[in-house]
């Protein structure tokens, strides 16, 4: 430990190197420092100077240090943190915000707990898989992890583990590296009699094949969230800290009857900027969704499926833009209103009198001024990137851009379609 004598010319050359007048290194009475401020004399023993502690400034430590955490720069009520082990007097080094659940960012100005596609349909089947199935109903119902989508309907409707597995699972694979931020579980009724999962565990994995599971607070074992009190309701679980993986799989605990789930993933992109841009919430105009052409379903102008009409989610009888001709000349265009970085684009089919009606393959180009137009290809591609479409009028299908890019119009170009072209659209970004 450094004596007083030592520490006192430490002081005292902290004190030049800053700037202040010197200090002759000798202690003076401490009470004339408030706050429990450190006293030095003078090289002429007078005055003294105060040698404040962290969160302390003024001539005897008097005054509250306001530092970089005044005003609080971290957003959605935030705590700013000042970081500095070694602090003394009025120098900061840095900050950060601790952000509170559903927040990432360097400021937690950025939500991150979307869903991630369970419900919607994003998270293709094939994405889903689990350690069983149950086979009820002389095994003529099956219980599949692909069903197991929050909200979901019929007879069927949920994941259920087989009866003989003594270690169930069910997993989804994201496909690519994200961020995951909590879960919402919902529980099913099977056989007339409820069904849910008490209590669960959360692994993750970057590979597929090596997994951990998230810990408790204490760091002391594997947490253990919980689940649902009946078959219905929702229950949302928000972890203490986000992952950035791409395996996410849910391990029950306990549950009530059998171990059946219907649930949903929160996060967002890695980068953050993946928001939606106003297609379905109507932030974008009317005016600002065209196309090459409008089809009218029986020539009737009452019976028109207009550009405006392309948001993802619309309901109605004329709820999605179609084309005139099933032809690749055909697009669809949003003026985002200014300049705004894409990062990716959800894409929906429709039904026109009970045809299904959807765009299986399509290219996207942008511009900055509606003229001069550049077709998305992925870095070091020589052609226009073609993106996988929908399958089928009502699930949604999300591609993201391995090259985000900066524009204010995107095109849709249709490529390959099932009977007519037919789009309900929502843009990402940021």
């Amino acid at each position: 430990m450094l004596g007083p004598r030592l520490l006192a010319a430490l002081c005292g050359a902290l004190l030049c190197a800053s700037g202040l007048r010197a200090a002759s290194g000798d202690f003076c009475d401490s009470s004339q420092c408030l706050n429990g401020g450190t006293c030095l004399l003078g090289q002429d023993n007078t005055p003294f100077y105060c040698l404040c502690p962290q969160g302390f400034t003024g001539l005897i430590c008097n005054e509250t240090e306001k530092g970089p955490c005044f005003p609080n720069p971290c957003h959605n009520d935030a705590e700013c943190q000042v970081i500095d082990d070694l602090h003394r007097g009025d120098v900061f080094t840095q900050y950060v915000c601790q952000c509170p659940h559903g927040y990432i960012g360097t400021h937690c100005e950025i939500t991150c707990a979307m869903p991630l596609g369970m419900e919607t349909g994003s998270i293709a089947d094939s994405q889903i898989s689990a350690s069983s199935v149950h086979l009820g109903f002389m095994g003529l119902q099956r219980w599949a992890p692909e069903l197991a989508r929050l909200h979901r309907t019929g007879i069927v409707n949920a994941w259920t583990a087989s009866n003989y597995d003594k270690n169930p699972w069910i997993q989804v694979n994201l496909m690519r590296k994200m961020r995951v931020t909590g879960v919402v579980t919902q529980g099913a009724s099977r056989a007339g009699s409820a069904e849910y999962l008490k209590t669960f565990k959360v692994a993750y994995s970057v590979n597929g094949r090596k997994f951990q599971f998230i810990q408790d607070a204490e760091g002391t074992g594997d947490k253990i969230f919980v689940g649902n009190m009946d078959n219905n309701g929702l229950k949302v679980n928000l972890f203490d800290f986000p992952l950035e993986v791409q395996y996410v799989r849910l391990v029950p605990i306990i549950c009530h009857r059998g171990c059946t789930l219907r649930f949903e993933l929160l996060g967002c992109e890695l980068n953050g900027c993946a928001e939606p841009l106003g297609m379905k919430d109507n932030t974008i105009p009317d005016k600002q969704i065209t196309a090459s052409s409008i089809y009218r379903t029986w020539g009737l102008n009452a019976f028109s499926w207009y550009p405006f009409y392309a948001r993802l989610d619309k309901q109605g009888k004329f709820n999605a833009w179609t084309a005139q001709t099933n032809d690749a000349s055909e697009w669809l265009q949003v003026d985002l209103g200014f300049q705004r970085q894409v990062t990716g684009i959800i894409t929906q089919g429709a039904r026109d009198f009970g045809h299904i009606q959807y765009v299986a393959a399509y290219k996207v180009a942008y511009s900055n001024d509606s003229k001069n137009w550049t077709e998305y290809k992925d870095q070091g591609a020589i052609e226009g990137k073609i993106f996988p479409g929908n399958l089928d009028n009502n699930s949604h299908k999300k591609n993201m851009f391995e090259m985000p890019f900066l524009a204010r119009f995107v095109r849709i170009l249709p490529v390959a379609w099932h009977n007519r072209i037919t789009m309900r659209v929502e843009l990402l970004g940021c």
